[in-house]
């Protein structure tokens, strides 16, 4: 087997640690400058570890945790499920995350993960994708839209330690 190949894999309970580390590195990194370092230096992997345990098997199944795993290690994480506007569930389905571990930025993991992502909400039947990205955070934008998103116009409020950081909302058709 090559040691490069990157396997995307349905999330495991035992996974819940290393997704925590990726995810809350993966703030402290993209989120320099957009969140205040107080926000950012408050986050605990352990809590976020809980979290994710807690959740872990919970639900109907429709939302869904992958991981992407290189050389038996999980390098990223995504999860996604149906659309969630307010608090009723639409037709229409969400990418909530898309996190890879900081130092492999760029290196197509995160792609892996949301064409994963994407393949899977289309075999499902939904006609389209939606996700929340900070305003002010141009290289996400720019990785959605080199992925087919684009902003549809609809602003979130978001806040951190009493600090506004808006959201925007992208959107993509999925399927042919």
């Amino acid at each position: 087997m090559d040691d490069d190949r990157l396997l995307i894999r349905p999330m495991a309970l035992a996974d819940c640690d290393r997704v925590a580390e990726i995810r809350v590195r993966g703030w402290q990194s993209a989120y320099q400058g957009l969140i205040p370092r107080s926000y950012l230096d408050a986050m605990s992997v352990a809590r976020d570890a809980e979290r994710h345990r807690a959740r872990f098997g919970q639900g109907d199944g429709s939302v869904v945790n992958l991981v992407a795993e290189r050389d038996g290690e999980v390098m990223g994480w995504a999860c996604h499920g149906p659309y969630r506007d307010g608090e009723v569930r639409t037709a229409d389905a969400e990418l909530y995350a898309v996190y890879v571990d900081p130092r492999c930025y760029g290196t197509g993991i995160g792609h892996a993960l949301l064409l994963e992502a994407l393949e899977e909400r289309a075999a499902l039947g939904h006609g389209r994708m939606y996700l929340w990205v900070l305003k002010g955070n141009s290289r996400a934008r720019r990785f959605y839209e080199r992925a087919g998103f684009e902003a549809d116009g609809a602003e979130e409020p978001f806040e951190a330690d009493g600090v506004p950081v808006p959201e925007v909302r992208y959107a993509r058709t999925l399927g042919p």
